[in-house]
């Protein structure tokens, strides 16, 4: 009697493992999206918790979507402060390729994230939920997107007693960030500007209400490391 049940007992047992770690995969990787803009700030404007902050948002939103198994980092570059060194927002997101919610490639690599034939745009550069943000010419303009870096990704310099990246993103009043435009449109006279994803010119405050007066919800990028 014992013999006869043996095979199909560790039949069913390894069919059991396999389902298990079928599932497991799929929670991890069933959504093969390595970029978005977050859907919402968190809440405070340019405070955003500092780069942990940011960091952690990313990664929560990208866990409500589906793609919580990879490492999310906020496209976000920081100023050195108390002993600390510069960090450029090019720096923390991994090689590439990054794919938005609809599995669309947006960039390859670093240097063709920086380059001129990246593919981020309004209709590309989604949030975690697939969607497209509203834009230059829409009813409520948010293309301004919080990066506090140059077209380069590296770190955005400030003039003395200014600020490009709202204290380091703990700031949630006065201050000052650059951003870049989702939508690569806009009326900045330099048409390079316009055109720059992460680098087009500076908020007017760090607080909600002072980013809306320039055209930005706080909103900021997302990218996985891996």
């Amino acid at each position: 009697m014992t013999r006869r049940f043996v095979l199909p007992l560790c039949a069913a047992a390894a069919a059991a493992s396999l389902l298990a770690a079928c599932g497991m995969m799929g929670g991890a990787g069933s959504n093969p999206m390595s970029f978005f803009i977050t859907s919402a700030n968190p809440g405070k404007g340019g405070d955003l918790g500092g780069l942990a902050g940011a960091d952690k948002y990313c990664q929560t939103l990208a866990a409500s979507a589906g793609a919580g198994g990879r490492t999310w980092r906020a496209y976000l570059s920081n100023a050195a402060m108390a002993g600390q060194p510069a960090v450029n927002a090019r720096d923390r997101i991994g090689n590439g390729p990054w794919r938005n919610a609809k599995g669309v490639v947006v960039a390859n690599n670093v240097v063709d994230l920086h380059g001129a034939g990246n593919n981020l745009g309004k209709q590309t550069s989604l949030t975690e939920k697939g969607d497209v943000v509203a834009g230059f010419g829409d009813p409520v303009n948010m293309h301004d997107i919080l990066t506090g870096s140059k077209p380069d990704g590296t770190l955005a310099p400030a003039e003395p007693g200014k600020d490009t990246t709202c204290g380091n993103w703990t700031r949630s009043v006065d201050g000052s960030a650059m951003v870049g435009h989702h939508d690569r449109k806009g009326t900045n006279p330099d048409p390079v500007a316009n055109a720059s994803w992460n680098a087009s010119h500076g908020t007017r405050g760090c607080s909600i209400e002072q980013l809306k007066t320039s055209g930005s919800a706080g909103l900021f990028y997302c990218f996985a490391t891996n």
